[in-house]
């Protein structure tokens, strides 16, 4: 008996083994991934802080394209062997990253603005267009017609052109000098001054109670240089006052919202929580239906699920481009909160988990489109409102404080409310093909091969998530609400 059970045993320790490696291999990976990203976005945000809406969609699109772009590249390889995938996919993006590192760096002075700016991230934006188009044609050509490695070769290629074409903006601006007026030059020099002299002061600086605690709210909905006169008359009235010993005088008690905060600062601040909690609702509703979305298709009837994985892609990189560049025009023509970006987001996503849950005919088509859109927006519009609310100095801690709104999310929503009310409707239709098999077989084949066929499977889930993402839309607008002076003192009086 022990001499049968020892090869069982043997093959049992080696498999543990084998998922301990890999759960440790997964472990490196991942972190590693998101050290990148995060050095990355932080990097960016902090070279162009007044274009942090189209910094952060442009970087979190490219990001959400790239498994599309590699699985291109994999195929102009045209291998059977499914470890050189993985050798690529280690060694490609590190050697890119290796050559690279020594020339992005901090830029600090007149060199964060340049007037050619607009003109530059509409160029990247035409390029991002470009390649979002170009990638979901070839997808579905590939993906409806057998096509030769030759085509292939052909495609790679256009492919690899589209995405140096952005490579340019920065090749022209290093060999042409922008002529730049002295007026301008002394300008940003001044306000580079005061900047510093904020940072020198922010330890020291006295905030009279009364001022804070009572001035008139319409002074925070003036324009900056208007706001700063009105402070400082009553500065002056407060300072008077506390002279003559009619009130008292406390030292500032932590950063105001739009200055640096720490992550615990933060964490202690309700527009945290308002911004946090929706992006748990509407986030990981988003990822719930990425990760499912083979399993919704198929419940649908639809056999070929690879086009709606392409389709998701596409939107999903659509909308973080698209979110970005859309929210800047919301802060900077209007003063008003980015945070509206998201409720509208937030709209897209309940719509779309709507038209999933009904599975009309060609409803999986516009309910993909449109959660691919809203989930996107949020990864470019919710790191950018953060920057702003809660400053750039600890912008790595805040950003990646946000992003656990994904997997938390994505537990809740997939791994418990989205998989048990689909294993229940199995469950159901499987007793219902086989109403004379007993309790045990009939368990046994519904864990083992049931599927779930019909509408029925995803409605109860996907209504539920519809509910949630209205949800946050109301919590949404009340951070819209609370930020109003935050924005109208950042961004100034809107252009009329």
């Amino acid at each position: 008996m022990d001499i049968c059970c020892r090869p069982i045993a043997e093959l049992l320790n080696n498999s543990v083994t084998s998922h301990h490696n890999m759960c440790l291999l997964i472990f490196l990976g991942t972190n590693g991934e998101t050290y990148f990203n995060t050095a990355a976005l932080v990097s960016c945000v902090q070279n162009f802080p007044k274009n942090r809406g189209p910094i952060v969609g442009i970087l979190k699109g490219f990001a959400g394209l790239s498994g599309a772009i590699l699985t291109q590249i994999y195929a102009l390889i045209h291998s059977p062997d499914q470890a050189s995938l993985v050798f690529m996919i280690a060694v490609g993006p590190t050697m890119v990253v290796i050559s690279l590192m020594f020339i992005i760096r901090p830029v600090k002075g007149h060199r964060q603005i340049r007037p050619s700016d607009a003109r530059s991230f509409s160029f990247v934006y035409s390029a991002c267009l470009v390649l979002a188009a170009y990638l979901m044609g070839v997808m579905l050509v590939q993906d409806l017609i057998d096509v030769s490695h030759t085509i292939v070769i052909i495609f790679t290629s256009i492919l690899f052109v589209i995405l140096l074409y952005p490579m340019s903006i920065p090749v022209i601006m290093t060999f042409t000098e922008e002529p730049r007026q002295s007026i301008e030059e002394a300008l940003l020099l001044e306000s580079e001054k005061k900047e510093s002299g904020k940072a020198a002061e922010s330890d020291t600086e006295v905030v009279f109670s009364e001022l804070e605690d009572e001035k008139p709210k319409e002074v925070d909905m003036l324009p900056r240089s208007e706001r700063k006169k009105r402070i400082a008359q009553l500065q002056a009235r407060v300072a008077q006052a506390a002279a003559e010993g009619a009130v008292r005088v406390k030292r500032r008690r932590g950063p105001h919202r739009g200055e640096d905060f720490t992550l615990t600062q933060a964490l202690v601040k309700a527009d945290f929580w308002l911004l946090w909690f929706p992006f748990v609702l509407a986030s990981g509703s988003g990822l719930t239906v990425i990760d499912n979305l083979g399993q919704m298709s198929q419940s649908l009837g639809y056999d070929n699920t690879h086009i709606f994985v392409s389709m998701i892609s596409i939107w999903n990189f659509l909308g973080r481009v698209g979110g970005g560049y859309l929210s800047e025009i919301v802060v900077r023509d209007y003063a008003y909160p980015r945070p509206v970006a998201m409720a509208v987001a937030q709209v897209i996503l309940a719509v779309g988990h709507f038209f999933i849950a009904m599975g009309w005919p060609g409803a999986m088509y516009v309910g993909t489109l449109l959660i691919g859109l809203g989930y996107g927006a949020h990864w470019s519009v919710g790191p950018a409102t953060a920057s702003e609310l809660f400053g750039l100095k600890s912008f790595g801690a805040l950003y990646n404080f946000l992003t656990l709104a994904n997997p938390g999310g994505s537990l809740v929503f997939s791994g418990l409310i989205a998989s048990s009310i689909y294993d229940r409707e199995a469950e159901k239709q499987e007793q219902q093909r086989h109403p004379h098999v007993g309790s045990f077989f009939n368990g046994t084949l519904t864990s083992e091969a049931s599927k779930c066929e019909g509408s029925i499977c995803f409605f109860l889930t996907s209504m539920i998530m519809s509910g949630l993402c209205i949800i946050a839309i109301f919590m949404t607008m009340t951070l819209v609400y609370r930020t109003k002076p935050v924005y109208a003192s950042l961004y100034g009086k809107p252009r009329t």
